[in-house]
């Protein structure tokens, strides 16, 4: 073989290599995203064209489904009671690629084109049955959701619901919410219209406020505080610690006052209990600011603050459903500390992170991963998969758990007793963070569980932009979803 004949072969060696690394690449590493690109006009047709599985709640009422309609894309996704399943659902739209919830989640799956069903699709290619998505069965509970929506009504906030021991979330609301079905009709111009109507501003339906919208948390944040100070055992329920009815922010002229004469406390000390009773803001500052940055951070970076949560779904399945890290600042000084360890300043969260903490609270420390997703169905039943509880970290001692949750206990039953239920034990904690121009405005708050002697349900609400107390604002629809939850 000559010079040149070896440089051709070379060459044609390197081509074929090249050749075949780019089709890897498209085929297997960007499959998703090139699938997902709302470009693809192929991609469009050949997933409307496709029999869609079905999202289900716990009970098996029809969340979302396909049906059979005589034009080119053959199905139409429909939405049942579509406003009060949103932010579960997402929507698949024509002319919007998925790109929340589990229409998103679990895309692969509901198409039928993950690598589970590869046998699936080959029974169907060689029977000539239609080839059908597989069905995803949530921990979704009707009631408890219905109830959480009707309560929330026209108010701009969010309610999350966990069974304590297994992280599942039963339910899940954002409000206002949307109709689905608007972003699903085939017709493009409408479809169009709805999405550009439902997306314009900042305080968009599509927008998930359970888990994309991060707000103060106000008081709710002192239980974070709380168990960092019982973790390092200079701290008991009894334990007295500075409060007063005013204190000055470090190197400011700024007074930090109470809203409950109550949580003053008596000689300028108040006992730790008293203070996550009634939310002293003087002691929980002054608290924070003794505890220093570093265990205030760190415990509520064991309780989630900090990192992206998955609720559902990985890259082999579609785009996974995630939470906003919540953030709690790094290294401020001691002012913007003593804030932020009463829930305001820079310290944020989502309902869904709340709604976590009072689930470690419940579950002796352990915070436990939420899911949304119980069990994946093939067509012909079988099940593909199984959500197994998972912890996601030890947060703190039971010890500290059940001091805790007596200082949640004595939030109702000494500040708040219309938060009370007959003949069953709660613990909570309220919250109201000033927001807005001027602090003119309030993000009302409140996180519990029951029955506090044996925690079954943990909750998290927020009604965003109000204008009286967490307790009022936010805690009837608390004790609402508990009553649903437990007479179930």
């Amino acid at each position: 073989m000559n010079k040149y004949l070896r440089q051709l072969f070379t060459a044609v060696v390197a081509l074929f290599v090249i050749l075949g690394l780019s089709s890897t690449i498209i085929m297997a590493v960007r499959a998703n995203a090139l699938n997902n690109d709302p470009r693809n006009a192929r991609s469009l047709y050949h997933q409307l064209g496709a029999y869609r599985g079905a999202i289900l709640a716990s009970d098996g009422t029809v969340m979302a489904k396909s049906e059979p309609v005589n034009d080119a894309f053959k199905y139409l996704r429909t939405y049942s009671n579509g406003p009060l399943y949103a932010p579960v659902t997402g929507f698949f739209s024509i002319n919007q690629t998925a790109d929340r919830g589990l229409e998103a989640s679990r895309s692969m799956l509901l198409n039928g084109e993950a690598d589970s069903l590869i046998w699936q699709r080959v029974k169907a290619m060689l029977t000539g049955a239609t080839d059908q998505g597989a069905s995803i069965e949530t921990s979704i509970d009707p009631k408890l959701q219905q109830v959480a929506y009707d309560q929330l009504g026209t108010r701009d906030g969010a309610a999350v619901a966990i069974e304590v021991s297994t992280g599942r979330i039963l339910a899940m609301v954002s409000t206002p919410s949307y109709d689905p079905n608007k972003l699903a009709t085939h017709d493009t111009k409408a479809a169009s219209q709805a999405y550009n109507e439902l997306s314009a501003g900042q305080n968009s339906p599509l927008i998930n406020r359970a888990t994309s919208q991060l707000y103060p948390p106000g008081s709710t944040f002192k239980t974070i505080v709380a168990s960092a100070a019982l973790e390092t055992g200079d701290y008991q329920t009894d334990t007295k610690i500075p409060a007063g009815s005013s204190y000055t922010l470090p190197g400011t002229a700024t007074q930090l006052p109470n809203a409950e004469a109550q949580a003053d406390g008596v000689n300028g000390q108040i006992s730790l209990q008293e203070a996550v009773a009634w939310s002293s803001n003087t002691a929980f500052a002054q608290l924070g600011v003794k505890l220093g940055a570093s265990k205030v951070s760190d415990m509520a970076t064991k309780l989630g603050f900090g990192s992206t949560i998955t609720i559902d779904g990985t890259e082999s399945t579609g785009t996974p459903m995630t939470a906003t890290a919540s953030t709690f600042p790094s290294d401020p000084t001691d002012d913007k500390l003593a804030l932020a360890s009463i829930g305001q300043g820079d310290t944020t969260a989502t309902p869904l992170q709340m709604a976590m903490v009072a689930q470690a609270i419940a579950n002796n420390g352990k915070l436990m991963q939420p899911t949304l997703v119980d069990r994946v169905r093939a067509a012909d039943l079988t099940v593909l998969s199984q959500t197994k509880p998972q912890t996601m970290a030890n947060a703190f001692s039971e010890d500290s758990a059940d001091k805790l949750t007596t200082m949640m206990e004595s939030v109702v039953t000494e500040a708040n007793p219309q938060l009370a239920i007959d003949g069953i034990k709660v613990a909570a904690k309220t919250g109201t963070a000033q927001i807005g121009t001027d602090n003119s405005a309030i993000d009302g708050w409140v996180i519990g569980f029951a029955p506090a002697d044996d925690p079954q349900i943990a909750v998290a609400v927020l009604v965003h932009n109000t204008d009286v107390y967490g307790s009022l604002a936010a805690g009837p629809i608390m004790r609402a979803m508990m009553q649903e939850a437990l007479q179930q």
